[in-house]
């Protein structure tokens, strides 16, 4: 059918924007599990079978290839999916990799000894469940050495951009960020460990002053998974027109994801 776009909820959205702005010919089904969303306060069991059900789902209906556009489950599912084992002819990826590729500037199959990067002290911000899970310090842990990671947990953010609510969002954003100057006063760079949170880039960029290289993963991902389907044009799918499901109510989330991102969508019942 296409290629499989996945997230919890809307966030993965910016992500599918940012792919979709790069490989304008090559289709895309989005699913979002907006019916058990979020994933960021349940714990790594309940993600982990949530996720693979997903992607499954995705896999039965047509997209081999399936890019978890969901920092949480990537932390919380990724790995294990894969350790259990991927169907033959099927593949699932995160949206951490570009993001550690970028960090440390060395490509992901790269099995170099960790080493020295241009950064020393780096910002997380992300969900409870990611920030809990520790997967993006242990992958950073494979590829550098000497980085010091802070990591802020930013309860309410994802449900205030998922209710449109932009100026608690932002309050929460100043909140968070303040909160982790408390514990890293002066961080190098900064990630933004949720598809959600481009939405508020110029807020957390303010809030953490200009001498901050704040890492966004929607271009990340977007030029890694071109550079992919480039090396392996058998996963790009033939379907020919883009489609959007949800577990949640279709037109609640239709709605909510065209005030998201200002452009009409319309969701089918998945």
């Amino acid at each position: 059918m296409a290629v499989g776009i996945f997230d919890s909820g809307l966030g993965g959205l910016t992500v599918l924007d940012a792919v979709r702005a790069r490989m304008p010919d090559v289709p895309f089904v989005y699913y979002a599990d907006s019916g058990h969303a979020p994933y960021g306060v349940r714990d790594s069991e309940d993600i982990y079978q949530l996720t693979k059900s997903a992607v499954e789902y995705l896999w039965e209906n047509g997209c081999d290839l399936v890019v978890l556009a969901c920092n949480t489950a990537s932390a919380a599912a990724l790995r294990r999916m894969q350790e259990a084992g991927v169907p033959e002819g099927k593949r699932v990826l995160g949206v951490f990799v570009p993001l550690i590729e970028a960090l440390t500037e060395r490509q992901w199959g790269d099995n170099s000894p960790p080493r020295e990067v241009a950064v020393s002290s780096v910002a997380l911000f992300a969900t409870p469940a990611t920030v809990a899970s520790r997967a993006f310090q242990r992958e950073l842990a494979f590829r550098a050495v000497g980085v010091d990671v802070e990591a802020q947990a930013c309860g309410g953010v994802v449900d205030a951009i998922e209710d449109g609510d932009m100026i608690l969002a932002e309050a929460l954003v100043s909140s968070h960020v303040d909160a982790l100057k408390r514990k890293m006063p002066k961080p190098q760079a900064a990630i933004l460990g949720c598809t959600h949170y481009p939405l508020m880039q110029e807020q957390f960029q303010a809030a953490l002053g200009a001498d901050v290289s704040v890492y966004s993963q929607a271009s990340l991902v977007a030029e890694s998974l071109a550079d992919y389907i480039t090396r392996r044009p058998d996963f790009m799918g033939s379907g020919k027109t883009h489609r959007y499901f949800t577990t949640g109510d279709p037109a609640h989330v239709s709605t909510r994801a065209t005030q998201f991102m200002r452009r009409e969508i319309s969701f089918e019942k998945a």
